[in-house]
């Protein structure tokens, strides 16, 4: 075993620990806003937040899976709603598990599925967890890894 070889491994083992520190940090953060009402569900819903309000708008969770990639109505919605991002400085957090993140949101039995593939966390004036919020956008900067 060479160096490279074993210092490899050590990143590999190191960067899996810092994105399920991250993982677990968003899930965290999408509970505690759900409970304060700070979340916008859907993306036809994030698009009328940001369009009103775009200095409400802390970040942007942009998921999906396998089953979507192909779809191309929801890439062009994913494209103008990273460049929306992009223009007024919101943060975008791109996942992969739909599924979870659904369980995550949640929905009531009576009420159909919830479309999460965009989801917006919200700040209002004086919410508790902006600190939250900034706390986990600094843990995930700190995540990714290096160029």
């Amino acid at each position: 075993m060479t160096f490279e070889e074993f210092s490899g491994q050590d990143n590999a083992a190191a960067t899996g620990d810092r994105m399920h520190s991250a993982g677990t940090a968003l899930e965290a953060l999408l509970v505690s806003a759900g409970k304060q009402d700070c979340l916008t569900v859907g993306v036809y819903e994030s698009a009328q937040v940001m369009n009103v309000d775009p200095d409400s708008v802390a970040f942007c969770v942009l998921a999906t899976d396998e089953e979507y990639e192909c779809d191309i109505a929801l890439q062009i919605h994913f494209t103008l709603i990273q460049a929306f991002c992009f223009d007024n400085d919101i943060n975008i957090v791109r996942v992969n598990d739909i599924e979870r993140l659904a369980n995550i949101v949640g929905s009531n039995q009576d009420e159909e599925p919830k479309d999460v593939h965009c989801i917006l966390v919200t700040v209002h004036k004086a919410s508790k967890h902006q600190e939250k919020t900034a706390g986990f956008m600094s843990a995930l900067h700190t995540c990714a890894p290096p160029l």
